[in-house]
């Protein structure tokens, strides 16, 4: 959520960059909240100017009671239930503008840096980094999802009878391959000085307002309705709100976190060929990587985020590309993203498998995360995550790329995980 202290003292800035994220009606709202923000200033100085009178009052009337002056004491008592009455009325007043103010307040994006650039979708996103060569694939080569079929190790149709599309079952060697790949992700973070948690994987509501996936304005999320509890779309959600209502300590900053989970995720209004296999899911698995950083050191925080994941990569000997997104690509609560994609060599397409981002001080503000300052003040701290990495693209990927006559090649950083050399 933005500061309102910020929107007072930036109001033409916050509308352009608001714009830039292709924000509807951005002059509106943010006039609206600089009206009501002066309304409720005024309201509250009236309520101060009158609580000072009732204090005035109360301090007169015990020095005249003392002074045996009753008959003043009496006359100024009488005014004070005037005063208390119009005090309530203004409070009142007061309370429903502040509600009103919240509830735009909290239905702005963040502010894009900077360096966002313009644009509206995604290919509009820029290349910002490429690695590594496009795989030539023998005659005959096939997609991830006959390949699957072939080797036996994912079931699209199992999982489609137990729970539906998008929640397929992992079998044999795929099975071992899902799990080489967590115990790996999760080993790296550990070495790159992450500590692991594991979350829960429903949320409250509180949390997920938290780190602003609610209220959840593209149905997203799915909901336990008789629990009023979500299931996690990625573990930044539980991982961060570890942190909510917390003043942390200044020198414990930056705190670094991972966390493997089961995500979950509705993508509704998905269909057609580019989200078949693994390519979208309702169910996946996927290492989170998460900071809570110094607001002076974010950014390059964030770069120290992305070559972790550049390295993860690179490990698994894939060719990947790192996007900056668009104002009008990223998420409500980012200020600035950059997607990986690996190039899957079967479909001929770039598949996303990782997004790192830095939200500033947005989800630190709705989770009231802060640390006390070098001058005793309490400031808010800057939050950061990424994925490191989600599983299913990874797994097309790695199937598609690394196939041959004789089975499916894997990168020899997984063999001391898989306890084999060949899927076949």
């Amino acid at each position: 959520m933005l500061q309102i202290n910020y929107i007072r003292e930036n109001i033409a800035d916050v509308k352009k960059r608001l714009v830039k994220k292709h924000f509807k009606n951005a002059d509106q709202s943010v006039d609206l909240i600089i009206q009501l923000d002066e309304q409720k200033r005024s309201i509250q100085k009236q309520v101060e100017n009158i609580l000072a009178e009732e204090n005035d009052a109360a301090k007169r009337i015990g020095e005249l009671m003392r002074a045996k002056n009753i008959a003043e004491a009496e006359s100024i008592k009488v005014l004070i239930p005037a005063l208390k009455d119009s005090r309530k009325k203004l409070e009142e007043e007061l309370q429903k503008l502040e509600e009103e103010l919240y509830n735009i307040l909290i239905t702005l994006p963040n502010l894009p840096h900077e360096s966002v650039p313009e644009g509206r979708t995604p290919e509009e996103n820029v290349n910002v980094y490429h690695h590594g060569e496009i795989p030539t694939l023998y005659d005959g080569a096939i997609p991830h999802w006959d390949i699957a079929a072939k080797y036996d190790i994912i079931d699209f149709e199992l999982g489609n009878k137990i729970a539906g599309a998008g929640f397929p079952v992992y079998k044999g060697k795929g099975a071992r391959l899902q799990r080489a790949l967590i115990n790996f992700f999760l080993d790296e973070a550990i070495k790159s000085g992450y500590k692991e948690i594991m979350p829960p994987i429903v949320v409250n509501e509180a949390s997920g307002f938290g780190t602003g996936q609610l209220p959840d304005k593209e149905g997203q999320m799915y909901h336990i309705g008789i629990d009023d509890l979500y299931l996690i779309p990625t573990a930044e959600v539980p991982i961060t709100n570890l942190y909510r209502d917390v003043i942390v300590k200044e020198e414990e900053l930056p705190i670094k976190n991972a966390g493997y989970t089961s995500c979950f995720r509705r993508e509704a209004g998905s269909y057609g060929a580019h989200v078949r296999g693994l390519n979208r899911l309702h169910q996946f698995e996927k290492v989170e990587i998460v900071q809570i950083a110094h607001p002076d050191k974010s950014y390059q925080i964030l770069d120290e985020m992305i070559a972790h994941v550049k390295g993860l990569l690179e490990k698994l000997e894939l060719p990947y590309r790192v996007l900056r997104l668009c104002g009008g690509d990223m998420s409500f609560a980012s200020a600035l993203t950059y997607d990986f994609e690996t190039y899957c060599a079967a479909q001929q397409k770039w598949l996303e498998v990782s997004s790192t981002s830095n939200f500033e001080s947005f989800q630190a503000n709705r989770l009231k995360c802060r640390f006390k300052n070098k001058e005793g003040k309490n400031q808010l701290v800057h939050t950061l995550n990424g994925s490191a990495i989600a599983l299913p693209r990874i797994v097309a990927t790695l199937l598609e790329n690394n196939q041959t006559p004789e089975g499916i090649k894997m990168p020899k950083v997984l063999h001391p995980y898989l306890g084999f050399e060949m899927i076949d």
